[in-house]
């Protein structure tokens, strides 16, 4: 009779790269930015303000709305970045962009009333936190160590070998480069 005293594991965890958690971590980003606004529009009289030209106390100009689709697109594009760009560039940009992105995301808690102080407050903690994540993946991103390469016509350096010639104590030779 056998008796088992070790469980299998039947689920398999393998390592996720880094730049699928990224690229995860800036679409749910995007996720809670795009909904944010768009329950934004919920509150009492957001729409009436959209209809006289205002949104968030600015008036609705090509400028203002260029300014947002700008605002939109850089995390949108950090999405697709964080999976192509070489992790050197990659890490950098990361850092970056989520780092000037926090204040940014902050900034959205100006002008609020506190009736909607919970709302506010969740909505923007959820984002930093994100960012936070996106900064910590960033700067812990995993380090290869580089080994020395040799080309196939280098020989290994010969300085300070012993050398015994034929018949004789052995000397130290100094035959490098």
């Amino acid at each position: 009779m056998t008796i088992q005293t070790k469980t299998p594991n039947l689920l398999d965890n393998p390592p996720i790269p880094v730049q699928a958690k990224l690229a995860a971590a800036w679409t749910s980003f995007m996720f809670l930015y795009i909904y944010v606004d768009y329950f934004h529009l919920y509150k009492p009289g957001a729409i009436d303000d959209i209809l006289v030209g205002v949104v968030f106390k600015f008036d609705i100009t090509p400028a203002l709305l260029t300014a947002f689709l700008a605002l939109i697109a850089i995390p949108a594009l950090m999405v697709m970045l964080s999976m192509t760009l070489p992790a050197r560039v990659n890490r950098a940009m990361n850092l970056v962009v989520a780092s000037l992105y926090i204040p940014v995301t902050v900034f959205n808690a100006a002008g609020a009333s506190w009736d909607w102080a919970f709302f506010d407050g969740l909505s923007i903690g959820l984002e930093v936190l994100l960012l936070a994540f996106i900064v910590r993946s960033a700067w812990t991103w995993p380090r290869t160590h580089r080994r020395p390469s040799r080309s196939r016509d280098s020989r290994p350096s010969t300085v300070g070998i012993r050398v015994k010639p034929f018949g004789g104590k052995p000397t130290t030779a100094d035959t490098g480069p």
